[in-house]
This record gives structure tokens, sequence and C-alpha cells, in this order.
């Protein structure tokens, strides 16, 4: 049997039996040696906008905007950041925002780049922040102009996004319309919180035309009339007011800008604590094969992500062939991928770009004849619940590839809840897919890597630099590719010692995922690297969808520092 059929019967029985349940192999796992790439210091060279939320040591919500200036030097020692600004929002004891903004990073930050493009930076702030300390952010490279962060220090822990500004640009640079997805802690402070809408901005940015559907907690706010001002950032006084005629009222907000089709939010209130992204509508069209995630929560408070395929036919149905995987409180609720259908509408009352997708059949992510929002974006298409049943959020990305190419670089980055221990979790790995098999120490493993694991609990316990190994292969001929791997020299290098990933391909190079383990639950994204890449300005890049606060164990921390 050749390897690559030895891998497709291998994850053909893991719709039967999850594929490798983490850390149940009796081997050790060698370190793998020194990772090869082409990536140093110069692959961080300019101004990047970096984001990432989640959570501090008592299960407040955390998040995070602001830019750093890399110089791009070094060598193979440090780096240097030279500048930046950075905005930090998180609930204080008596659940009102503790947050500072347009702060000014301290010119004697460093940084460091591996040759497989992962590294570190550090950064002070020149006046005091919530933390009151400086901040370290693990991240992974792609390329040049992105990749992919998470929040490695003993303040908190959360994922997010890294990314080569564009030089130049102004407020009128903004002119055009816009999608957006936004998704945190409700203003109660205790619930969970997620809305999508979609405006066009004239050259002063005024809404000009807008609409936005707010999700709080499962009870949907759909259609809204949107208004306000989006003004570019930062600011230590930020302006951009998003209006609607909910109880909501205006949320303010602080916009950074990635380049003129990529915005990222951050929401300045004393509460909710909500940030997100907001992406350009080249189209308002949906069709074809979408790969999809989503995140959230089921009305009996369940945390559940999904991931698939929406098989659209172009006018107005989603064919019985779509598919999903579940994943519901860390247990798998289907040992194969479960069929669904569903129709779509244009329904922009508001704004052309907005669809509504209802009439679900077989769909966990929503009951029976429920229902979704869409809103088309160069990011994606932004997904939001609707129905009053559930909350649940994420993006559906149209299929151009089905493949995974092997023998390359994989940039990953992974956040969700381990639900026995009750905590967040994130993780950054870079592995090597190897057909061959020859890559590993460990015999007859084809996936190797490093994977950093940072979890906000007592002590901010951090795995660095643990060993990765472990199979890959593809499931499907939608473009679904299982990753099985253990982690550490004695395969409890990480909470769960390893993780079960089904991934779902976009166009060949960027996978969204979901965690298909016992006791997790989890989304993400796996990237191809490439360190040649040129550095000519900041691309348009794939939205990356997020696991939500979990309401059953997260909130409850919550409550407690409300009492206290």
């Amino acid at each position: 049997m050749s390897v690559r059929n030895g891998i497709v019967l291998l994850f053909a029985i893991s719709a039967l039996t999850i594929l490798m349940g983490c850390g149940s192999s009796s081997s050790n796992i060698t370190p793998v040696p020194p990772p090869s790439g082409g990536f140093s210091n110069s692959n961080l060279d300019g101004t990047y906008v970096f984001s990432v939320s989640g959570y501090d040591l008592d299960g407040a919500p955390v998040a995070i905007l602001g830019t750093i200036i890399a110089n791009g030097s070094g060598g193979n020692g440090r780096g240097a950041i030279t500048g930046g600004t950075i905005d930090i929002v998180v609930p204080d004891s008596d659940l009102a925002t503790e947050a500072v903004f347009d702060a000014s990073i301290n010119g004697n930050g460093f940084y460091s780049v591996g040759v497989d493009g992962r590294g570190q930076f550090t950064i002070g702030t020149a006046t005091a922040n919530p933390f009151q300390s400086n901040l370290v952010f693990d991240f992974v490279l792609q390329n040049s102009s992105h990749g992919l962060i998470t929040e490695f220090d003993g303040n908190a822990s959360g994922s997010g996004t890294l990314d080569l500004q564009t030089a130049g640009l102004t407020q009128s640079s903004l002119a055009g319309s816009y999608a957006f997805s936004f998704s945190g802690v409700d203003p109660s402070g205790v619930g969970t919180f997620a809305t999508v809408g979609g405006f066009t901005l004239d050259v002063n940015g005024n809404i000009t035309a807008g609409a936005e559907d707010l999700n709080d907690s499962g009870l949907a706010y759909p259609n809204e009339s949107l208004g306000g001002q989006v003004l570019l950032g930062p600011s230590s006084s930020p302006s951009t007011v998003l209006s609607t005629s909910t109880d909501f009222g205006g949320l303010s907000y602080d916009v950074y800008a990635i380049d003129a089709t990529h915005l990222k939010f951050i929401e300045i209130g004393p509460l909710p604590v909500l940030s997100g992204d907001a992406y350009s509508q080249p189209s308002s069209s949906i069709s074809g094969t979408l790969a999809f995630t989503l995140a959230g929560a089921l009305p009996n408070y369940s945390s559940v992500a999904l991931g698939g395929f929406m098989v659209t036919d172009g006018a107005g149905s989603i064919n019985n062939t779509s598919t999903e995987d579940i994943n519901e409180d860390g247990s798998v609720v289907s040992s194969a991928a479960v069929n669904f259908s569903a129709t779509y509408s244009n329904a922009g009352s508001l704004i052309p770009s907005r669809y509504t997708l209802s009439n679900f059949s077989g769909f966990t992510g929503v009951a029976d004849g429920g229902s979704y929002v869409a809103y088309p974006s160069s990011g994606g298409l932004f997904l939001l619940e609707i129905d009053d049943s559930g909350i649940m959020t994420g993006a559906a990305y149209p299929q151009t590839s089905t493949t995974l190419t092997s023998a390359e670089g994989y940039a990953l980055n992974l956040g969700g809840f381990n639900i026995e221990n009750s905590i967040p979790v994130d993780d950054i790995a870079e592995f090597t897919a190897d057909a061959s098999g020859t890559t590993c120490d460990k015999a007859g493993d084809i996936l190797c890597g490093i994977i950093d694991e940072n979890y906000p609990a007592a002590g901010n316990a951090q795995y660095y630099d643990e060993a990765l190994a472990g199979s890959y292969g593809s499931i499907d001929n939608l473009g679904r590719y299982g990753i099985a791997a253990t982690t550490g020299p004695d395969e409890n290098g990480t909470l769960l010692g390893g993780f079960d990933l089904t991934l779902y391909s976009v166009d060949g190079t960027t996978f969204p995922f979901v965690e298909l383990d016992q006791g997790q639950v989890a989304t993400g994204v796996v990237v191809l690297q490439n360190a040649s890449d040129p550095q000519s300005g900041a691309r348009s890049h794939m939205f990356v969808s997020r696991t939500l606060s979990r309401p059953n164990a997260v909130h409850s921390k919550l409550n407690l520092k409300k009492k206290n």
C-alpha cells in the first residue's frame, strides 16, 4: 500500500473512531531537529497592525489592538521595535472598562524571528497600561506581510493576527463599502455578544448607508439601520461611532487600517468588550462551494464549534451534499460529517449586500427552520445566527482549490476552551508535512514541527518549544483534511498532549479548521508559509473566525469579579 493510500485509509477509519486519541500512543516523541526554512528578522520589517482577543488570569475578556515598528535587522540576534501604539481593553473588578488608548510603545522593544517563521516580540508602553508590565507576543509568519499571533506573557492569553500596514493611508482612502464582524462580551459583562453588518463610507468617513445584525446571548436584533461615522485612528480619544436603534445605542470604537480594504476595530466604551474586522465588499453574490467555520453556544449553553462545506447552486439553494463536523462541549457529536441543506436570498433592504440563510434542515448550528444573516466581503462571507435560539458566528470562504501540498512549511493558530479545566487555550505552531515520512525522528510520522501553548491559569501556564509529531491526510474529495498529532517529549507537552483537527481547504494555502477532540472545543487556521514572498505592501487576507466565550464557565468568573 502506498503511503498516501495508507493515510486516506487511516482517516477513513477516523470517521468511526477519532483518528488518534491524543496522548494515547505509548511511544515518546523525540524533539525534532531545528526546523528548516528561509525566515529571518528581515521578514519583519516595517509597521505592522496586530490584534488579539482572549482572557486574563481571572477569566475576564481582553481585547488588544495596536501597531509595532520593526527595523528588520539583528541577524540571528534581536531586532528592534522602535515604536508604535497600542489599545488595551479589559474589565476591572467593577466590570467597568480599564483601558488605555493610543498609548505609545516605547523604543526599547525587541523581537526575533527563527528560520521556521516562529518568533516573539516584547513591548512596553511609555505610560501605564492595565497590566502594569511589558507584553510578550508569540507569532508565526506566513510571509513578510502576514502572521498569526498569541499573547504569551503572565497577563493573559489570546489569539489574533499580524499584518503589514500600507503607508500613507488617509481618511479619504477608506471611502467605499465594507462588511464587518465583531465579537466579545455584551454590555452586561456576562453574556456572549456578536454582530455583523455593512456600511458605505464617504470621503469624510460618514456612513451613507448601512445595516447591522446583533446577537446578545441568543437574543437577536436583525437588520437594524446603521448610521454614524468611521474615523481613522489610532486616537487617544477615539470617535468612531456605529449607531443602531437597539437598546445598545451607539457603540464607540478605535479604528486601525491595514490597507484600504481591511480595517481593525476595538470598542472603547465601559462595556462591551468587543473587537473584530471590516473588509471591503467587492462582490455581493453567493455561489459555488464555501468552506466555513462557526463557533458559539446552543440554547442549552453548550459551547460549539462547527466546520464544513456549504455547496450552493448560485440560485438560492444550499444543496444537501453540504456537510458539517461538530464539536459540542468537547465531545464529537458525529463520527462522520453530517449532511444538511438550506436556502438563501438577498435581503438587503438597507444595503444591497445582505443575505439571509434559512430553512435549514439537519444543521447542528441552528434548529431546523432557523436562520442566519450573511454579509459578503473580500475577507469572507460573515455569518451570524438571528433566530433567537442560540448564538453562532463565523465565516464562509469561496473555495478555489481542494488541495493540501505536502513537503511544505505551515503556520497554525488555535484558540478555544479546555472543557475539563474550564479555561481558554491558545496555540501557535509551525510544522512540515512530508509524505515520504522521513523528516521526523519518530518512526512513521509524516508531520512534525514545534508548538507553543498558553492558557490563563494559576501561574499562567505555558508550554514553549514543544515537539509536535503526527499524521495528516485527505478525508474526502471536498477538500477536507485531517491532522492528528501528539506533543512534547512525554506526549504531555500541552493540556491535551496533542490534538485532532479537521481542516477545510479554501485556496490550497489557507485552511480554517475545527478541533475534534474529547475535552476541548476550538477553531483556528493553518496557512502555507512562503519566506520569499515579496514585501511589497500588505494584502487583503482572509478573516479568521474565533471561538466565542464559554457562557457557563468564563462568565461565572466574571460574576465573581462583579460580586467582589
